[in-house]
């Protein structure tokens, strides 16, 4: 049966169209049941790497250790590309890249929360609803992952990736983008991270998609670690932009 999913997925760069495929074309000899990705599978696994992520960001978010939170972003980012290039790892990988990015954002949430006071909860809370209200909104159908969404979110999603890497450069030249800074509370800048925001918010929406097609195909277990480090890389991304947004909006006040 043809799948009902369309080749465009996300713009995260840890799922795209043929993943599945490929997988497929390693594995040999019939799939039994328990051998294959299933929805709730990926759920549970999420649901570890989250409660990993979680516990290690509570660590340093209360050491406030600049040392681990940089081994966890350096490491975080090794550990990501050796997912995306050996996905038959991920069930080993997966689990390390929740902890090290726990370290990463507990080290920075810190320093957020140092700047303002309760900034942390309510982004953790927002990017928690944000989860749950797509989560419900896709599976009842009143968001649908078609192709006209998916090649938006993707333009976005690549337009934004430009956008952080060209000021990435620039700062070693002592410019960048002032919009970017979490300080900077125009109105403008709040609404250049709004609409990163909504951006990253409907990525989550095409991993919700990219999960169920996976279901549906029936790839190997193995992806359903993967499946859980695409939803992951998102989540960690709404996080960030959210406290990103929650300072410009407090420093205003």
């Amino acid at each position: 049966m043809k799948s009902s999913h369309i080749s465009y997925r996300s713009g995260n760069p840890a799922l795209s169209s043929k993943i599945f495929d490929n997988a497929q074309r390693k594995s040999s000899g019939p799939f039994i049941k328990d051998d294959v990705m299933t929805i709730k599978g990926t759920v549970d696994k999420t649901a570890l790497s989250l409660l990993l992520m979680v516990m290690a960001g509570y660590f340093t978010f209360n050491d406030g250790s600049t040392v681990l939170m940089v081994l966890g972003g350096i490491g975080g980012f090794i550990v990501a590309l050796v997912t995306i290039f050996k996905k038959e790892w991920a069930p080993i990988t997966v689990p390390l890249y929740a902890i090290l990015e726990g370290l990463l954002l507990g080290g920075i949430s810190y320093m957020y929360g140092q700047l303002y006071e309760g900034i942390v909860f309510n982004a953790i809370m927002l990017t928690v609803s944000i989860l749950l209200c797509l989560l419900f909104a896709y599976r009842s159908g009143v968001i649908k992952a078609t192709e006209n969404f998916k090649l938006g979110v993707f333009a976005a999603t690549g337009g934004i990736a430009l956008v952080y890497f060209v000021s990435f450069i620039a700062s070693f030249f002592g410019a960048g983008f002032s919009f970017l800074n979490p300080t900077n509370g125009s109105l403008f800048s709040i609404g250049v991270s709004l609409f990163i925001v909504v951006i990253a918010s409907l990525n989550l929406v095409l991993d919700f998609d990219f999960i169920e097609e996976g279901a549906e195909k029936g790839a190997p277990k193995y992806m359903e670690w993967y499946g859980a480090f695409g939803l992951l890389v998102t989540l960690v991304w709404l996080y960030l932009e959210i406290l990103r947004l929650l300072a410009k909006l407090n420093s205003r006040r």
